[in-house]
Order: structure tokens, then C-alpha cells, then sequence
């Protein structure tokens, strides 16, 4: 028996293979998950997914035996899904939940093991120091009489184009490179609407990076779309439950503009009835001003979209967001997303017949505008005191909901937070200009390392 700590983060336990994510770790976590479960008066049927790293078939195999060991139903594909597409099987099949082996955006080295609640999305707090409180306490036992072989993406993707006129995006004649970063999203999306997939193919080191989709990491797709001459660029992270956009001038798009994008698309377009609009804390201020605007209650939430998830599921929530490009949805599973926020962009260009830039010119002259930065150290977040002032701009309140986060009188913020993913402390910044945005992880930077 390891005498390592499993710890779950904020979306399950994440560690580098063959030294923390061992066989033997992966085998009694899966005996802790199975015990949960089985405590539980619900229908013993599970889920097993794995994305397209490194063994992460190999594991998933593993976490099935060891669930049928237990007396569990386990359905296990016999290729990478997207989460999503797992989250769905979940509510459609009214399993006990589902195990996802997957580090998301995570570096190559590193693998995950994600569990999804019998209510479809990211297990809680609750759930998960439950889990954790249940390792070691039974022998580990494993069989395969129960496993069962399933593909869940054909009625995943039914229910999401439900969401979406398929027809207008369709008749739109839209040019859209996907990428998926070698993901598990593989070619869904663009098989489905005619689009040009980049790196689409099974890669286990990533190309060398990470399958996070944001602006350091998009060159290829920004290249792609102005050689194909496309309206948009779509990409999903390893997992593909995150979005990031390329406009059709081949530039990235902020997570916050499409954000705030999506949500009035929601709002004005789709004419959704009222109800509660969620983002997380280091998420963008448009958000606040399109709410206000439109007199809709927001919910702030920390950062992990497992509480966004609870959000969703205790009030009636139009949209949920994170600056990670982690989007979900009223009417869906309540987990993120990636690929229906593709498709409901895809909408928003098709109904509105204008491009992105268009888009999101129109967004900022009405509500603002808005820059935004994130810098990542290798370093521990320590707490300071407050400043007075953010580069002479007063500090008008600090929000301590998750990390530290300092908000001037002109609604520029700096914030400081320890990642619950990977071992860094992130500095978030939005301002009116990219410049001013530069400025304050800069002072953040030196703030930090001085501590």
C-alpha cells in the first residue's frame, strides 16, 4: 500500500505518472471511489472515460475492474470522449456517476482522475473528502465480469445540437477550423459540420506543449484560419470542456469578450427567460455590466467549475463562466462545456451575420472596454497586506472569496491565487487597456516575489 496522499484539487486529483498517478494510486483511489458509490442508494452503473494521454486507456481499464470488482456495471468506451460526452451519459443513463481519466489542460507528464457526480458534473467538496476519507479503508478488489462496451458521443451530440439551430449555422456557409490540440474532442465537431480539423490526431506528448487552449498555445490554429481564409477558429483543450476562439483575422479572442459574447447571444438572441448568470471571481467585469444592464442576478462563485456546478444546480441558471474558457449551460448537464459553446458561437455568427471583430467591437462600445492577463509562477502565493492603491487608482474593496483579489475604484482588478492544478500561483488582471493590463502583473509579479 502507497503511503502517498491522494488529495483532490478543484476537479479531482492530478499528478505526474510514475511518480504520484501509479497503478497502484489510480487501483485505490478506484476502491475508494467504488465504496462511495456503493454507499450510496443509487443504480450501480458507472461510466469510465479517458482522454488521449499516456495510458490513460490503461487506467481507465484499471478503474473499470476495479469498479465490476465491487459489483458496479462499468459502460467503458474503447476510445478517448470529450467529458462533456461522459456528464451526458451520466443523466441520459441515470447512472451512480462516472470516472474520467484525464489532466484536462495539464501538461504531457501529468494524468488526472476526475469524478462525475450521479447529478452529471464535477463532484463537490463533499463528495470528494468523502472519496478521500474512504482510501485504504477496503482491500482493493478487481474483476471484468461487469464491464460493458459503450461509444456515448453519437447521443451526446444529438443533445447538444438541440441546443442550436443547426439549420442557420448550416445555411451560414461558415468557414471553421477546429483544433482540438490532440485532444479527445479528435474531429467531432468538424466531421459533424464540414469544417478543416487541425491536429486532430492522438499525440500523447501534445506537440510538445500543453492542450490548454489559450493565446501561447493557439499559433497553429491563428496560422490555419488565415490560410484557410475561415470565419472562425475553434479550440478545445485536452478534454475538450474548455473553449478558445481565433477570430477571422487569424487573432486570438479573450476568453472574457467571448464570454460576454455568449451571454448576450443567450440574452438577446436565443431571448432566454430570466434567471441567474454565474461566472467565477477572476472572471471578467463585463459580465457584471451586461447583468446589470439587463437586470439579471449574478452569482460569483470561487474558482473550479465544481461550484459553478453546484450553483447550477440549486438555482435557475442561464450561463456559467470562468476565465479558463469553461462554459455551461441552462438546460444541459451542469458541467462545462467546450463544444456546446462552440456550436452556440457558431449561432451567434450566423444569426448576427457579422464577424467576430464586428462582434466584439459592438460588445465593447456598449459595456466597456476590457483587456485581460494571467501570469503563472513557480512560486507559493503568500497573502500581504492589501495595497492602498492599484498603480494610483484607489483600492475600492478586496474580495477574499478565493485567493486575493483587489478591485480599484475604476473597476481594474489584480488578483493572486495558488493554483488548485498544477504547482504555481496565478496573477489575474483586467483593465480598460492592454497596457494597463501588462502594468499590473508586472507590479503583481514584483509584489509576490518580494514576499
Amino acid at each position: 500500500m502507497s503511503d502517498r496522499v491522494i488529495k483532490f484539487g478543484t476537479d479531482g486529483w492530478r499528478g505526474l505518472m510514475a511518480d504520484e498517478f501509479t497503478f497502484d494510486n489510480v487501483r485505490r483511489l478506484a476502491q475508494a471511489t467504488a465504496d462511495y458509490w456503493n454507499s450510496l442508494p443509487l443504480p450501480k452503473r458507472a461510466m469510465v472515460g479517458f482522454d488521449n494521454r499516456f495510458q490513460s486507456e490503461t487506467y481507465a481499464r484499471l478503474v473499470a475492474e476495479v469498479l465490476s470488482g465491487n459489483g458496479i456495471t462499468v459502460h467503458l468506451p474503447a476510445v478517448a470522449v470529450p467529458t462533456p460526452a461522459l456528464a451526458y451519459a451520466i443523466r441520459q443513463q441515470r447512472l451512480c456517476g462516472g470516472v474520467m481519466i484525464t489532466a484536462s489542460h495539464n501538461p504531457p507528464l501529468f494524468n488526472g482522475y476526475k469524478v462525475k457526480a450521479h447529478y452529471a458534473g464535477s463532484a463537490d467538496a463533499d463528495i470528494s473528502r468523502a472519496i478521500e476519507q474512504l482510501l485504504d479503508r477496503s482491500p482493493v478488489r478487481s474483476d471484468d465480469k461487469r464491464i460493458r462496451p459503450c461509444d456515448p458521443r453519437p447521443s451526446y451530440l444529438d443533445a447538444i445540437g438541440r441546443f442550436v439551430d443547426l439549420k442557420a449555422i448550416r445555411k451560414a456557409r461558415l468557414r471553421v477550423v477546429t483544433d482540438s490540440m490532440h485532444g479527445s474532442g479528435g474531429t467531432l465537431l468538424a466531421d459533424w459540420l464540414g469544417a478543416t480539423p487541425i491536429r486532430a490526431n492522438r499525440d500523447v506528448l501534445f506537440g510538445g506543449g500543453a492542450p490548454e487552449p489559450i493565446q501561447r498555445n493557439l499559433g497553429a490554429l491563428c496560422t490555419a484560419v488565415r490560410q484557410q481564409r475561415a470565419d472562425i477558429g475553434l479550440a478545445s483543450d485536452g478534454d475538450a470542456d474548455r473553449l478558445g476562439v481565433v477570430d477571422e483575422r487569424g487573432r486570438y479572442v479573450s476568453v472574457q469578450l467571448v464570454h460576454a459574447l455568449l451571454l448576450l447571444h443567450l440574452i438577446r438572441n436565443r431571448r432566454a427567460r430570466p434567471g441567474y448568470v454565474v461566472r467565477a471571481i477572476n472572471s471578467t467585469m463585463l459580465v457584471d455590466r451586461i447583468c446589470r444592464a439587463h437586470d439579471l442576478p449574478l452569482m460569483e462563485v470561487p474558482i473550479g467549475f465544481r461550484w459553478a456546478c453546484r450553483a447550477m444546480r440549486e438555482k435557475d441558471v442561464i450561463m456559467a463562466g470562468e476565465e479558463s474558457g469553461s462554459f455551461g449551460f441552462r438546460g444541459h448537464v451542469p458541467e462545462r462545456d467546450g463544444l456546446l459553446a462552440a456550436l452556440y458561437l457558431l449561432e451567434l455568427l450566423a444569426v448576427s451575420g457579422k464577424s467576430l471583430t464586428e462582434l466584439t467591437a459592438a460588445l465593447q462600445r456598449e459595456f466597456g472596454r476590457s483587456a485581460y492577463g494571467r501570469l503563472d509562477l513557480p512560486v507559493p502565493f503568500v497573502r500581504g497586506e492589501p495595497p492602498a492603491d492599484l498603480l494610483g487608482v484607489p483600492v475600492a474593496r478586496v474580495n477574499e472569496l478565493d485567493g486575493v483579489k483587489y478591485i480599484a475604484a475604476d473597476e481594474s482588478w489584480l488578483m493572486f491565487r495558488a493554483s488548485g492544478t498544477e504547482p504555481v500561483t496565478r496573477i489575474y488582471a483586467e483593465a480598460s487597456t492592454a497596457r494597463r493590463v501588462r502594468a499590473l502583473l508586472e507590479w503583481g509579479r514584483e509584489r509576490l516575489m518580494a514576499r
